[in-house]
């Protein structure tokens, strides 16, 4: 007779998996006396033979913790890094590191290397996805990853929740207001650019992009302006830097207007502020590639165009002109993707961070 598998138990006791695991394989998380007592009821009338490998995962600390990013080059991924190991040392523990491109049957393999190593938790950082290309690879690793927490492993996701993810249970999840966030610098910027916007985004699908993208266009409107173009690209300096390639005749024709009309002595900033456009891309590596690109066409920041991002990585403090952008905590959502690292944090659940716009020398009139 073939053995009765965890699920069974947990559907003839009328309990998740998760809380299942937890009753028969001696964690230290266990429920109320009477659910334990069911489940372990339901466990003899199948028959059921806890797995050795996941009593041991949830007896026992291996002393480890999986982190997967897109890019531990990007800054922004190399700052949640270090809040992960700053969280790790706290808790006398050592951290694994996969990078994965974003790729998910990439962080699916990272998660079942992990898990094969007995990784306490696993922390993923990097946005979730909801492109076409990527659904088949989306439900692989939401099933590696489900098969984790069952097994009494602990995920912590930055941003967004697993795209399919079939329970809640051992997961937890730090929420950035990305939308949010991104309207409020949409509305300080229409406040003082007269120009048109244009938006510099990642592929369409892309959860963190999208929903900046959708928070700037709110913005926008709620400002009495026109929606900005978007341009979809790399979502990664390379494909900030070929987006402002295909901007910069766009832009070069104001740039000569302006250089003409300030040997006219037309230098006001208000008449060059409605020749300008406003670039808002989303996510500072993007705009320091735009920026870049820029410069390689002889054009200038703020003089021919105004420019912004959102993250504010550790390399804009020697980014010149300084750069207008969203400023999160990189490092303190690091240390909170993890696991019960911050003071009375649960194990799973959902806990929030926010950010401030900051206004700077790339988004002010080219006269100031």
């Amino acid at each position: 007779m073939a053995a009765s598998t965890l699920t069974e138990v947990a559907r003839l006791a009328g309990v998740s998996p998760a809380t299942a695991s937890r009753v028969l394989n001696g964690s230290a998380r266990t429920p109320g006396p009477d659910i334990a007592e069911r489940v372990r009821k339901a466990a003899d009338s199948l028959g059921y033979i806890p797995n050795a490998q996941a009593q041991g995962l949830a007896k026992s600390s291996s002393g480890l913790i999986g982190l997967i990013v897109h890019d531990i080059a990007d800054p922004y991924f190399s700052a949640i890094a270090r809040g992960v190991q700053a969280a790790a040392q706290n808790q006398n523990k050592m951290v694994l590191l996969a990078t994965t491109a974003g790729s998910p049957a990439d962080e699916r393999a990272a998660v079942a290397a992990f898990a094969a190593r007995r990784a306490d938790s696993i922390v993923i950082a990097g946005s979730r996805s909801a492109r076409t290309a990527d659904r088949q690879g989306n439900a692989e690793l939401a099933a590696e990853l489900d098969r984790y927490c069952r097994n009494g492993g602990q995920v912590g996701v930055v941003g967004h929740a697993v795209v399919g993810a079939e329970t809640d249970e051992g997961y937890h999840v730090v929420e950035v207001p990305n939308e949010e966030l991104a309207a409020a610098l949409a509305r300080e910027l229409a406040a003082s650019h007269a120009g048109e916007f244009v938006i510099i985004a990642g592929p369409e699908g892309l959860l963190t992009s999208d929903d900046r993208v959708r928070g700037f266009q709110r913005g926008l409107a709620d400002a009495g302006r026109p929606p900005a173009d978007v341009l979809h690209t790399g979502f990664n300096r390379s494909g900030g830097y070929e987006a402002g390639v295909g901007l910069a005749a766009r832009i070069g024709a104001r740039g000569e207007g302006s250089e003409k009309g300030r040997e006219r002595g037309e230098t006001g900033p208000e008449t060059a502020g409605r020749r300008r456009l406003c670039i808002f891309a989303v996510n500072d590596v993007m705009a320091i590639g735009a920026t870049a690109a820029l410069r390689s066409k002889g054009l200038r920041i703020p003089r021919d165009a105004a420019i912004a991002g959102f993250d504010d990585i550790e390399t804009l403090r020697d980014f010149r002109p300084a750069l207008s952008t969203v400023r999160l905590p990189l490092e303190e959502i690091g240390r909170l993707a993890v696991p019960g690292a911050g003071p009375g944090q649960a194990a799973a659940g959902t806990v929030g961070v926010t950010g401030e716009v900051t206004l700077r020398r790339s988004t002010e009139p080219p006269g100031d």
